[in-house]
């Protein structure tokens, strides 16, 4: 037995497991009160209504689309990994990144940071990285992570701000107090702010010690392909679906709706809706569109971590 007292964490009240529950749920059937209205004045019920929209949608031409979409993203969230593992813990080939990268999106089903805590682990035991620093290089891509959805919200906030509903008016200041809070973060870790700090010395943020600004910066943009790429796929799905639009609207849209979604605020419940409040006009086809282009990329990514999952079982446990 070791000497050490255990700290056990204290249970999360119910109320807080419940919440994201009681919001999704909340939205859906908001989602199901309008799909409902649009039906009734067609004369239908609200799941035939759907299943027509469905049976309308040109199938192969959008698996067209999404798989290779997601081959893509999958491709450039590796890269993101293994280029910061390499910046902040040594050198590990990018084939040995992809196995746990694409087996932690089954994970990441269920939660996202799980996910990049099993990235630790794996790294860990293959490549006697140690647990607290290679923690600290997830750390910082989810950090960058953060950045780079709001710095992509705060392009098409500008974009097409006067479209948005009133409660992305939110990105703008969220943007100006993440600046703020990013400039003090920078200089704390280069000593410039509380010197006399042993914080910045702990091995969980050994990363963010060795980062310099070029880090955060090349971290964003090595990303960024990825929501480009994501614009031309959804302008082109909302056209399977029977919705024409621009690509150049879809910039202005598609960034604010994945950094809503993504991050804790009142604007979440707004992402959710968000298609049918843009197109009123067409809420079965976006309450379709909305449902499957989420739902595909989720489960897709989880099908490509299947198929590396024996290999990373293999040199995780082997």
């Amino acid at each position: 037995m070791s000497g050490e007292a255990v700290i056990e964490r204290p249970p999360t009240p119910l109320w807080q497991r419940a919440l994201p529950w009681l919001i999704a749920l909340l939205c859906f059937s908001y989602l199901y009160y309008r799909l409902d209205g649009a039906a009734e004045r067609q004369g239908q019920q609200a799941l035939p209504f759907l299943l027509g929209v469905f049976a309308r949608v040109s199938w192969g031409q959008w698996l067209a689309l999404m798989i290779p979409y997601s081959l893509f993203f999958f491709v450039i969230d590796s890269a993101v990994v293994w280029r910061v593992i390499t910046w902040f813990n040594g050198p590990v080939p990018y084939r040995d990144v992809l196995p746990i990268r694409a087996s932690a999106y089954i994970i990441s089903i269920f939660n996202e940071q799980i996910g990049k805590g099993a990235m630790a682990v794996y790294l860990n035991r293959r490549h006697g990285v140690p647990g607290w620093e290679v923690g600290s290089s997830m750390l910082f891509i989810m950090f960058c992570e953060f950045y780079y959805l709001l710095a992509w919200a705060l392009v098409g906030w500008a974009i097409s701000g006067g479209g948005l509903r009133e409660g992305f008016g939110l990105v703008p200041w969220i943007a100006v107090g993440a600046a703020l809070f990013g400039g003090v973060w920078l200089l704390y870790f280069r000593g410039s702010i509380l010197p006399g700090s042993t914080l910045r010395e702990r091995p969980i943020l050994l990363a963010f010690r060795k980062a310099r600004p070029m880090h955060y910066l090349v971290t964003m943009l090595l990303r960024s392909p990825a929501i480009l790429a994501a614009v031309l796929v959804y302008t082109l799905a909302l056209r399977l679906f029977g919705v024409q639009e621009s690509f150049g609207n879809m910039l202005g849209y598609l960034p604010v709706v994945f950094f809503a979604a993504a991050v804790p605020t009142p604007m979440r419940a707004l992402a959710i809706t968000f298609w049918t409040e843009l197109f009123p006009e067409h809420r079965a086809e976006m309450t379709a569109f909305g449902i499957v282009m989420h739902n595909f990329f989720i489960f897709f990514n989880a099908a490509i971590g299947l198929l590396f999952l024996r290999r990373a079982n293999r040199e995780l446990f082997g």
